[in-house]
């Protein structure tokens, strides 16, 4: 079983119908035990990191989010669902993340003259061959919505990186982990082939 982490807040009903569209099997819960049983573990999320945070720790998810990646289950961050596997944000902050991967996030700069929070479509340049970008080349366009973005202390754990103004890491890959600051559930055909990517890492076939 796959769960997607319900903790009040985030894209829960997209995500659970491109799991559908992808042909993945996913049901969403806040039921710990559940989590702590799952086969795979998505955490997706929309809106401010400090609320989400307090959101996951009201609802007794620390644990198992952590359980998930140390035991390196199938585990797919989604936008914030990324964001909080670090360290901490600056966003009305410092506010504490999970600390599952050491970094931190940041705030586009005002200074380049961009739109935030960066919304539409943007490019992904492939840097690893990531379980999850299996079939997707590099250039793909990909769908984003956020004002924040990670700086990772581990430069292997980086994925993929987009430009927005300054050079950013839009996803992570560390062992079956993985998360990105794009919505696959919101990015066509290149964001349901990540979702099935993701089903088949759960079952073994990827």
């Amino acid at each position: 079983m796959i769960a997607i982490i319900d903790y009040g807040m985030g894209n829960l009903r997209s995500v659970s119908k491109g799991f559908e569209k992808a042909g993945v099997v996913a049901e969403i819960t806040r039921d710990a035990p559940k989590i702590l049983a799952a086969d795979g573990v998505v955490l997706p999320g929309v809106g401010a990191f400090g609320r989400c945070m307090e959101n996951i720790v009201k609802y007794g998810l620390v644990e198992p989010i952590a359980e998930a990646v140390k035991q390196n289950r199938p585990f797919l961050g989604i936008c914030l669902g990324l964001q909080l596997l670090f360290d901490e944000s600056e966003e009305f902050g410092p506010v504490k993340g999970l600390g599952l991967l050491p970094g931190k996030v940041v705030r586009f700069p005002n200074s380049q003259g961009l739109k935030i929070p960066q919304m539409g479509w943007n490019r992904i340049e492939k840097l690893s061959d990531a379980p999850l970008l299996k079939g997707i080349e590099t250039g793909a366009f990909v769908y984003f919505v956020h004002s924040y973005y990670i700086v990772p202390d581990n430069g292997e754990d980086a994925a993929t990186m987009t430009e927005y103004g300054v050079k950013f890491v839009s996803s992570v890959s560390r062992g079956k982990l993985f998360a990105s600051q794009f919505h696959p559930e919101k990015s066509g055909k290149v964001g349901l082939k990540i979702l099935e990517n993701f089903g088949k890492l759960v079952k073994g076939t990827l």
